[in-house]
This record gives structure tokens, C-alpha cells and sequence, in this order.
């Protein structure tokens, strides 16, 4: 199994896209990009933290390329918008890629500039790629949300 970790936004609906997706076998939203350890909902959405909401992906290569997962992660959020995603505003809504190794890096950046390429977007693309850094689960009652409340689908933009 390998992990990626991405920030596209409030977590929730990101989590549930990349729960849908085969090869998946384990999803987690949390926190990562920040200055606190373990932090909480209240001290991230107080934009102090500097943590960004993120859904950590477990995924299986064999089954399930990085780059479709960058794909899909193109698909659910605006990457053009700076520290928000809708009504949602705050650094901890912004765009990134957290990089678990070079390899995932490099893919980000093609991904980047294919995506920059396609025309898709009017304006640029303000998506971040970073190292990953430590991520920090989330409470309990925010994993699986839309799961847990009988939402199956996440409308992509």
C-alpha cells in the first residue's frame, strides 16, 4: 500500500470522492502544513495553525495509479482559487499536494502543468505541491462524514 495526502478544500466531500474510487482501501481527513502539534478542528478553523484540511489516502499501486488520483483530486475543487474553495475561506481550505517521496513530486508537477495546459481554467492554477509533513487525524466525527449521514455521492465541480 502507498499514501497520498491531498488538500482540495473542506474535507469532507474530497474524502468522500476518494472513498469511491477503486483501489482505495482506506481514507482519513486531518490535518497537515502546520505549526501545532496535534491540533483540533476549533484551533485549525481559527487560521492560526496553519494547517490545511487534507484527506490521507491508502491506496493500492497495483490497483490505482498516482497519477488517477491526482486526476480525481483536479476534478473535486477550484485549484484556481487561493486559501478558499466556495464559501469555505481560510488558509486551512487551500489548494496542495503533499509529496510523500520525489517520485510523487515529480507526478504532481507534470499533473500541474498538464492541468494548467488544458484550458480548463481561466484563471491560473494556485495549487501548492509540498513535502508531506505530519499529519494529524481529525476527530472521529468528521471521518466518513457524508458516509455516516447516508450521502453516497460527492458533486464534482
Amino acid at each position: 500500500m502507498a499514501k497520498a495526502t491531498f488538500g482540495a478544500g473542506c474535507f469532507w466531500g474530497v474524502e468522500e470522492a476518494y472513498r469511491q474510487l477503486d483501489g482505495v482501501s482506506a481514507t482519513a481527513v486531518g490535518y497537515a502544513g502546520g505549526s501545532v502539534d496535534s491540533p483540533t478542528y476549533e484551533m485549525v478553523c481559527s487560521g492560526r495553525t496553519g494547517h490545511a484540511e487534507v484527506v490521507q489516502v491508502e491506496y493500492d499501486p497495483a490497483k490505482v495509479s498516482y497519477e488517477a488520483l491526482l486526476n480525481l483530486f483536479w476534478q473535486v475543487h477550484d485549484p484556481t482559487q487561493v486559501d478558499r474553495q466556495g464559501p469555505d475561506i481560510g488558509t486551512q481550505y487551500r489548494t496542495v499536494i503533499f509529496a510523500h517521496d520525489e517520485e510523487q513530486a515529480d507526478a504532481a508537477r507534470r499533473s500541474l502543468d498538464d492541468e494548467q495546459a488544458s484550458g480548463r481554467h481561466r484563471r491560473d492554477i494556485a495549487t501548492r505541491i509540498e513535502p508531506a509533513p505530519t499529519f494529524w487525524m481529525a476527530e472521529d466525527y468528521h471521518q466518513q462524514y457524508f458516509s455516516k449521514r447516508g450521502h453516497r455521492r460527492f458533486g464534482l465541480f
